[in-house]
């Protein structure tokens, strides 16, 4: 006898006779991301687990975190922001529509490992309804070196929590850690003025999604703000 019948008929036998119950793992809540246009591809943000942003340099990458932070923080929950690179702009941030009293910005002074360890910490600690830890600057080489290990650390601190858990870089290295990963590309730019004045007013961009299940995509403007 083979498969999951053949399994639970050897722990029924082990365990003198008594039935067991296979329970599914409960599925996660899911949350908005601040872009209708991506909840309608992926449901949303799931508590609970790790998610995976990733793209290129200009794919739009930091206006999705800047809406998940907007949304989030909207909702009145408190926010994190490991921010590894000290990319992280208050002030436009803010007129995206952040609430900056509902985030705390952990500075990591260029150092991937100490943004690791932060999150880590912060989601120990508990009472943070989104942990995000934003490498989009990191070299991908340095990135990269962050074990499997490492993420599924994470992964597993996050786990029955309520946390959604969101890394941000420019290629996937959570992998298979990761419960959701949407990968960015920008699909095209929008200016105003003539050629020797022009300023750019926003960006169409591509999201993704990676996993779960079939490839699924959506695209949303990202305006500028001045």
């Amino acid at each position: 006898m083979g498969g999951a019948a053949g399994v639970g008929k050897q722990f029924e036998s082990a365990l003198g006779g008594g039935g067991l119950e296979w329970q599914a793992r409960p599925a996660a809540e899911l949350v908005g991301s601040g872009v209708p246009e991506v909840d309608r591809a992926t449901g949303g943000l799931p508590r609970g687990c790790l998610t995976e942003i990733f793209g290129a340099a200009s794919s739009g990458r930091t206006s999705l975190l800047v809406a998940i932070l907007a949304e989030a923080t909207a909702r009145e929950e408190v926010c994190a922001l490991v921010d590894a690179e000290d990319a992280f702009d208050p002030a436009s941030a803010a007129a995206a529509g952040v609430r900056l009293d509902r985030l705390l910005w952990v500075r990591c002074g260029h150092r991937a490992e100490c943004a690791l360890k932060a999150a880590d910490l912060l989601i120990q600690g508990g009472g943070f309804g989104l942990v995000a830890m934003d490498l989009g600057d990191t070299p991908p080489e340095i990135a990269g070196r962050i074990s499997l290990t490492s993420w599924f650390r994470l992964r597993r601190a996050v786990e029955h929590t309520p946390t959604v858990l969101l890394t941000v870089a420019r290629r996937s290295n959570a992998k298979t850690c990761a419960s959701l990963m949407l990968e960015c590309a920008r699909e095209g730019t929008e200016w105003a003025g003539m050629a020797h004045g022009r300023l750019l007013r926003g960006m169409r961009v591509q999201v993704a999604r990676r996993k779960p299940g079939r490839a699924v995509t959506a695209l949303f403007s990202a305006r500028a703000r001045g």
